[in-house]
């Protein structure tokens, strides 16, 4: 533990905390183990801090081979690690059992790497700035608001962006007159996509043809998230995805080139989790960046990302995702402020595109924290 000590300490230090209480939890992993293994050593100490599912944050490894998916294999925080925890002047201090609690030092900046509730929808980041701690990424408002696809929506048509119909299930919707929100689901017309109203990865989500598949699609949403979202199929729709980066110093954000997802053949209707993250996915997804696009829409997409991000008051950070339809109306699908982060997940793969290479990428978000002041900004 002594590389770590104040006294030996000569670079800024670099907190990468990963895993986390959602059902995101594996690919949190996946991501800290391609983060860990590109951040500049020379420049940086870094301390790899796991949470586990249960919610006890521990000082892991960090060895990206353990991190990844193995064989099928879902990674997951090592539970039998030491327990770690933030004290004062930023310190991360840990809490042996039996023994008197030892300090690795002051964190300099933390790079969260959760994703969905409990970490990337602004708990994390408000247990930071009440510790005065910089971080990657949105803070608080942007990270909730980028979490709930409802009052995401809600945002975005309020800033002139157009989005899908959709309707809210609830917990007491569903729970005290089920067959209200069926009613206003079909006012929505088939297909639809039943979403967990908080949650990423395409975890818990669903194509529905008919009413008739409705109810389990809704159950296997509520298993994720007691708030369910259902969605309107846009006609005929192209995705096209494009990142956001926080301007250095004070600078304006930056887009990057456009990119489309297309999925077709094995029982896929959509950019599931098994076609983002598993290999036997990988036949039925193609992905193309920069995407084909005629230069006005893609500066269409381009501006209306920038527009979404101001929205939400974006920092750091995001993937804005829209649909293109069969009439060439740009729809915004939704943003997200902790994007998949590995080398092939479409966030780093447009910035490659757009002239920044992953451990730039990497480099870029920690510059932008540190820069950042902490507090009301």
């Amino acid at each position: 533990m002594s590389e770590y000590s104040r006294e030996e300490k000569s670079k800024p230090r670099v907190a990468v905390v990963f895993g986390g209480r959602s059902s995101e939890h594996a690919i949190s992993c996946v991501t800290a183990a391609n983060v860990l293994q590109v951040i500049d050593r020379d420049k940086y100490d870094v301390v790899p801090v796991g949470i586990t599912t249960s919610g006890h944050w521990v000082l892991e490894s960090g060895d990206p081979e353990r991190l990844s998916i193995t064989d099928g294999k879902l990674p997951e925080v090592d539970v039998t690690a030491l327990p770690v925890l933030f004290g004062a002047d930023r310190e991360l201090i840990v809490t042996e059992p039996d023994q008197v609690p030892s300090t690795l030092g002051e964190v300099d900046v933390v790079f969260p790497l959760l994703h969905g509730p409990w970490g990337e929808d602004g708990t994390l980041q408000g247990l930071l700035e009440m510790s005065d701690i910089r971080y990657v990424g949105s803070g608080v408002l942007a990270s909730a608001v980028g979490m709930d696809k409802h009052y995401m929506k809600v945002v975005f048509a309020a800033a002139g962006l157009e989005v899908t119909p959709y309707v809210v299930i609830r917990d007491r919707d569903w729970t005290r007159d089920p067959q209200a929100s069926r009613e206003a689901v079909d006012q929505l017309g088939y297909p639809v996509f039943v979403k967990p109203a908080r949650g990423g990865s395409s975890l818990g989500i669903r194509k529905v043809n008919s009413l008739d598949e409705l109810d389990d699609a809704v159950a296997e949403a509520r298993a994720h998230d007691p708030k369910v979202i259902v969605e309107a199929s846009a006609k005929g729709p192209r995705e096209i995805e494009v990142g956001v980066l926080g301007g250095l110093n004070g600078g304006n954000a930056e887009v990057s080139v456009c990119g489309e997802i297309a999925v077709s053949g094995g029982g896929h209707d959509f950019y599931d989790f098994e076609t983002k993250y598993l290999p036997e996915g990988e036949e039925y997804t193609a992905l193309s960046v920069p995407a084909d696009l005629p230069d006005e829409i893609a500066a269409e997409i381009r501006a209306k990302a920038l527009t979404a991000f101001d929205a939400i008051e974006g920092e750091g950070l995001a993937r804005v995702d829209f649909f293109l339809d069969a009439d060439q109306r740009v729809i915004i699908n939704e943003i997200n402020t902790m994007p998949g982060f590995t080398p092939t997940s479409m966030f780093p793969r447009l910035w490659a595109a757009s002239g920044v290479d992953y451990p730039a990428l990497v480099d870029r978000l920690l510059s932008l924290a540190m820069t950042r002041p902490t507090g009301l900004r």
